[in-house]
């Protein structure tokens, strides 16, 4: 396991912690109980690394180094963790982690989307990139919470807009909003969503929308910004989910392991701030 330094933060994680190996370890027990007979399985433990190696080196999976075991099993054991929903359940039971500790704010969320370039083709979610000279691409539409934790994200082809990709973004959350009668949720948008589609879906789904009208600046009389920023945080995620090579460039053909490979990453996210939440609570306790 990675060293935890003096303040509880973890460096940069290239394979699973303890505790964090313990919540996995419950999802794949539920789904994949060890059987009475046949041969022994293969550890998981290990292919739970090789997917965070291949995530954040973006290496070939044939080229995963041995101490991973088979590469074969590890991309087999990738492909029915992606199917079955492993990632985004624990996405799901981190954030929540996080929701009982109150380090998760619903009160302001960001939306914002992100191209990629991609390379060996692919079956789905690929598109011409309007910003690469129409080369094939890809689209991440993430959704935040006040602090930049992702709480929802899809892939689609580069050449969709934004605001096509709002109402699956907020459908993807991973967890239950809390009721929108408790307190006021806020939803804030750039300009790429200044359409009336927007304004509504964000109703629907029980916002107060803050979107950017073109050609506005939110500035009083003497030319100063008067409201502090919110949207920023969404940017930082995708810039933090975007140092794994594995996501920078999409490589996976298949659109169901790109989207493996980042919801993978957000609950990564989710970890270190469960962990540095912990890690506070024993040092104040």
């Amino acid at each position: 396991m990675k060293r935890i330094n003096e303040v509880g933060v973890l460096p940069t994680i290239w394979e699973v912690p303890d505790e964090l190996w313990a919540d996995i370890e419950v999802i794949l027990g539920t789904l994949y109980p060890p059987a009475s007979t046949g041969r022994p399985r293969n550890d998981l433990r290990l292919a739970v690394d090789g997917i965070i190696f291949r995530m954040r080196s973006g290496c070939q999976w044939n080229q995963l180094p041995e101490r991973f075991g088979s590469d074969t099993t590890v991309h087999n054991w990738f492909q029915t963790w992606n199917a079955d929903g492993v990632w985004e359940q624990l996405w799901a039971m981190l954030l929540g982690d996080c929701e009982e500790l109150g380090a998760v704010d619903w009160r302001w969320q960001s939306v914002d989307g992100c191209m990629n370039k991609t390379r060996f083709g692919g079956q789905a979610a690929i598109g011409p990139n309007p910003n690469d000279r129409a080369k094939p691409g890809v689209k991440k539409s993430l959704a935040v919470e006040a602090n930049g934790g992702p709480v929802g994200v899809v892939i689609a082809g580069a050449n969709r807009p934004d605001m096509r990709l709002l109402e699956a973004t907020i459908d993807a959350i991973v967890v239950e909003r809390p009721p929108t009668d408790t307190y006021e949720q806020n939803l804030c948008l750039d300009k790429g969503y200044d359409y009336k589609s927007c304004r509504e879906t964000a109703d629907a789904a029980g916002y107060v929308h803050h979107i950017r009208r073109i050609g506005e600046e939110k500035l009083d009389t003497w030319g100063i910004k008067t409201q502090p920023a919110r949207r920023w945080v969404v940017e930082r995620t995708l810039a933090w989910i975007q140092k794994c090579r594995g996501i920078l460039i999409r490589y996976d053909k298949k659109d169901t392991n790109y989207l493996g490979l980042i919801q993978l990453a957000c609950a990564l996210l989710w970890y270190r701030r469960k962990h540095r939440i912990q890690s506070a609570i024993r040092v104040s306790g």
